[in-house]
C-alpha cells in the first residue's frame, strides 16, 4: 500500500490539537518538525546530524502524518480542511498551510528510526529505542522505548523538563498518576526511580497500546495502565501528578485535583508554551493552586504547581 504524508505548517500553540485531529482521522503515526528543538540540539553534544544547518524560522512548526492512500483519502482531507477551519477560531493555527506528498509502504516502517537514538534527558534517565545498543554509565538508569503512533520519545523539551522536574522531586514513598501517558516515558521514567506505585492513563487507545508495551518491555511490575479521560479512572490520591499535555487541557485538569492529589501533593504540568503562561497561572490561582517551581526550554514551560504557595 502507498501513503499519503499530509503535513500542516502551523504554530507552537495549535501543533498538538492537530496531532490529536490526525489521529482522530486514522493516522497511521504524527511526528513533529520543530525548529526551536533542532536548534537547541544542533547546539548541545546529543545531536548526530551536525551537517544540518540553524533553523532561522523558529516560529513555524510541521505536523506530519500518514494517511493510507485509498478511497477515504480525499474525504479525510476535507475533513482536515474543515477541523482546521474550526481551530482558528479558538487558537493560533497560521500558517495552516496544507501539503500532501507520497511514500511507500516499504519506506514508512523504518525511515523515521535513523532519527532516533539513545539521548540522556536528565541528570541519570537515558532513553533507548530497543533497535540499538546502549552501554549505560554509572548511575545512569535506561528507559528502553518504541513511541509507535504515541507521542513521547523524550526529545521533546516538554518530556526532557518533566524528567528533571521527577528526577528532582520524586521520592520512594509515592504514589504517581501519569495524566495523557503517551508512549509511558513519564510512567516508566517514575517507576524505574523508585516510586512505590504508578497509574498511567491516556484518552487515546493507541496510545494506552503503545505504553503497555513500553512498560512490559522495560520489565517494571507497579504500573497500571488504561484508557481515561483526564483522572476520571484513577484510584484513590496521588502525591504526584504528571500532566504532559496542553494548556487548555491542564486548565480543565484543575477542577479534578481536589479528588485526585494529596493535600501537600505536587502536580507538574508540562506541555505549555510560553503564550499560554499566563492563562494557567490565573486559572491555578482561581482554584486556589500556586506555582512553586518553573523550567523554560526552546519556547515551553513546565511548572510544579501545589495546594499551598511556596514559603
Amino acid at each position: 500500500m502507498d501513503w499519503a504524508q499530509i503535513s500542516v505548517r502551523t504554530s507552537h500553540e495549535a501543533m498538538d490539537v492537530i496531532a490529536e485531529i490526525f489521529t482522530d482521522l486514522g493516522a497511521n503515526g504524527v511526528s513533529m518538525d520543530d525548529p526551536a528543538i533542532i536548534n537547541e540540539y544542533i547546539n548541545s553534544d546529543l545531536w548526530d546530524y551536525t551537517d544540518i544547518p540553524l533553523q532561522k524560522d523558529t516560529e513555524v512548526v510541521t505536523v506530519n502524518a500518514w494517511l493510507p492512500r485509498d478511497t477515504e483519502l480525499d474525504g479525510r482531507l476535507g475533513e482536515l480542511h474543515e477541523r482546521l477551519k474550526k481551530l482558528s477560531l479558538t487558537l493560533n493555527t497560521a500558517p495552516a498551510e496544507i501539503m500532501v506528498g507520497n511514500i511507500k509502504d516499504e519506506d514508512w516502517a523504518n525511515n523515521w528510526k535513523k532519527y532516533f537514538h539513545p539521548v540522556k534527558i536528565g541528570q541519570r534517565i537515558v532513553v533507548k529505542p530497543s533497535w540499538e545498543n546502549y552501554l549505560p554509565q554509572s548511575g545512569e538508569i535506561i528507559v528502553e522505548l518504541d513511541p509507535g503512533c504515541a507521542f513521547g520519545t523524550g526529545m521533546h523539551p516538554t518530556t526532557s523538563m518533566c524528567v528533571n522536574f521527577m528526577e528532582q522531586y520524586l521520592s520512594p514513598q509515592m504514589n504517581l498518576f501519569d495524566v495523557g501517558t503517551g508512549s509511558g516515558i513519564l510512567a516508566i521514567t517514575a517507576a524505574k526511580l523508585g516510586v512505590k506505585s504508578v497509574q498511567a492513563g491516556d484518552y487515546d487507545t493507541v496510545a494506552v497500546k503503545t505504553a503497555k508495551d513500553n512498560i512490559s518491555n522495560n520489565q517494571v511490575d507497579t504500573i497500571k495502565c488504561f484508557q481515561s479521560d483526564l483522572l476520571k479512572r484513577f484510584l484513590g490520591k496521588a502525591d504526584f501528578i504528571c500532566a504532559n499535555i496542553i494548556a487548555d487541557i491542564i486548565i480543565r485538569l484543575f477542577d479534578e485535583l481536589p479528588k485526585k492529589l494529596a493535600t501537600n501533593g505536587i502536580l507538574l504540568a508540562s506541555g505549555i508554551i510560553e503564550d499560554r503562561l499566563q492563562d494557567v497561572e490565573t486559572a491555578a490561582l482561581e482554584h486556589g493552586l500556586y506555582i512553586t517551581d518553573m523550567q523554560k526550554k526552546a519556547g515551553w514551560v513546565a511548572l510544579i504547581i501545589r495546594f499551598k504557595a511556596a514559603e
